[in-house]
């Protein structure tokens, strides 16, 4: 029976980019036309990864923008952040710049386990205001993953929540050998 590690994850980004309906697909499998807009909820769900069970626990926050200053609670206890922008809105692209930022220097500059999603992939090409290749430069800028995604599509969403917890694992099994720590 493998053991259950419990992981922590954030959800930020601009108001109207799909953070619910990331959510909401990735925990029920279904997609939401209409909701009120959130305040803030919290989703838990139990998921395989390789061989090990996680027992992945969303916190949905209400869209932020610039000049949101981010609670503590959206940075002590956290492992892992998605950050969520609108492929359609430049707008949300650049908040999700500054929340990142804000991020970063709320934890004192440590790497931070991130997953960044351009939402929406899914709507026409004319609406697109942020191009593929902009999202993909930026998450490289800060060492994260980078998706597209619709939260219309059960299988892309699921992969992100699968990645971020790959990258949680990641970053923090890579702190004693990058820094050549020896724990005696």
């Amino acid at each position: 029976m493998p053991l259950v590690r419990y992981r922590k994850v954030v959800i930020l980004g601009y108001r109207a980019v799909g953070k619910t309906s990331l959510a909401h697909q990735f925990v029920e499998g279904k997609f939401m036309d209409c909701y009120d807009p959130t305040v803030e909820s919290t989703y838990s769900k139990m998921v395989m990864v390789g061989k090990d069970e996680f027992h992945l626990q969303l916190v949905d926050t209400a869209g932020q923008d610039e000049y949101t200053i981010l609670p503590h609670s959206f940075i002590i206890g956290i492992h892992g952040y998605v950050l969520v922008y609108s492929v359609t809105s430049l707008r949300s692209f650049q908040v999700v710049k500054t929340l990142h930022n804000k991020l970063y220097e709320s934890r004192g500059k440590t790497r931070m386990p991130v997953v960044l999603v351009g939402n929406k992939a899914d709507l026409s090409l004319e609406s697109r205001e942020v191009k593929t290749d902009e999202g993909k430069k930026l998450a490289e800028s800060w060492g994260a993953i980078f998706l597209e995604s619709s939260a219309k599509e059960s299988q892309v969403t699921q992969g992100i929540f699968t990645k971020i917890i790959e990258e949680i694992d990641r970053v923090d099994n890579s702190y004693g050998r990058e820094h050549n720590c020896l724990l005696m």
